[in-house]
């Protein structure tokens, strides 16, 4: 599900592991949604289907459809949303450019690939009704959000500055994708193994932004199809009027990720991307590095990243 502009570094990368220290970073504390009725939901329904079928139990009627839902499991597995994202916004293109032409209807023209009701990604009112909050104040709007996501163990939640995000978001425009290394195993004469990943950025809609990190090695074995661990939404909507960007994210629990590790992760992101706004030295490397890998600059040093990554200097 990831863009091919990935392949425009000429880097090899084929050795995904080198060595560094570890640095420490905060973690964010979340909760686990439990929800134990959802099994027994459709009973009912599903012990009339089975009396029509002439079978004695939901299991049986279970067990004769088991063709039909792998089936289906298979043809689900197979959508890409980054894929129906692209495909909405070349609609939204498509019918700007339509509504231009005096002599088209639009309303009676029908579009390949036509805009949808509701659009295919979660803006800040599928959260919020936002006449609601206009008039609360910044800690409030806060908690708020945090509560929404609480209950959820494999959740982040936290807000931004829109100053900070504005120059990560800059940032990300210009260099859409990058590589981090992540600490793995135990040390050995004192030094750290460490994986790669890859992390992305896509811009959805007007003040919506995601940002996807998985494994390198998960990027090379599925390519365009490579399945995140983590996945950021950034929105933006309250930017202006509360000076704050309200971030949300999620760690896939079977990703080989834990939240630890997802959220420095996300830190070396920030540190990379400008989100400090330290004006440091380290801080300059880390742009001129992100500019290399985005550019193909053959002097992109990997062994350069780990350090800048696991440095404590900001």
């Amino acid at each position: 599900m990831f863009k091919t502009t990935f392949n425009k570094c000429r880097i090899s990368l084929v050795k995904s592991v080198r060595w560094a220290s570890v640095s420490n970073v905060r973690l964010i504390q979340s909760k686990k949604l439990i929800d134990a009725e959802i099994k027994e939901k459709y009973r009912a329904q599903l012990l009339a289907r089975a009396a029509q079928k002439g079978l004695n139990s939901p299991e049986e009627l279970l067990e004769e459809m088991k063709p039909t839902i792998e089936e289906t499991k298979k043809q689900l597995n197979m959508i890409d949303p980054l894929k129906e994202l692209e495909d909405y916004e070349q609609a939204l293109k498509l019918k700007e450019s339509l509504k231009k032409k005096k002599d088209i209807d639009i309303s009676k023209r029908k579009i390949d690939g036509s805009i949808p009701d509701e659009i295919p990604y979660k803006t800040l009112d599928s959260y919020f009704v936002m006449d609601k909050i206009k008039d609360l104040n910044k800690p409030e709007i806060e908690f708020l959000w945090r509560a929404k996501f609480q209950k959820d163990e494999q959740s982040l939640a936290a807000l931004s500055p829109s100053t900070t995000f504005k120059k990560i978001y800059e940032n990300a425009r210009k260099y859409p994708t990058f590589v981090l290394p992540l600490p793995r195993g135990e040390e050995i004469d004192g030094k750290t193994p460490m994986e790669m990943h890859f992390v992305q950025w896509t811009f959805v809609g007007p003040n919506t932004t995601h940002c996807i990190i998985t494994t390198l090695a998960e990027y090379k074995l599925h390519a365009e199809f490579a399945r995140p661990h983590t996945t950021l939404a950034f929105h933006s909507e309250l930017s202006e009027t509360k000076d704050i960007v309200l971030m949300q994210g999620h760690v896939d629990e079977n990703g080989g990720v834990g939240m630890d590790e997802a959220q420095m992760l996300i830190l070396n992101i920030q540190r990379f991307y400008g989100g400090l706004n330290t004006g440091s030295k380290s801080e300059s490397e880390r742009l001129e590095l992100l500019k290399k890998f985005n550019t193909g600059d053959v002097t992109f040093s990997m062994d350069e990243c780990v350090r800048l990554s696991q440095s404590f200097d900001n």
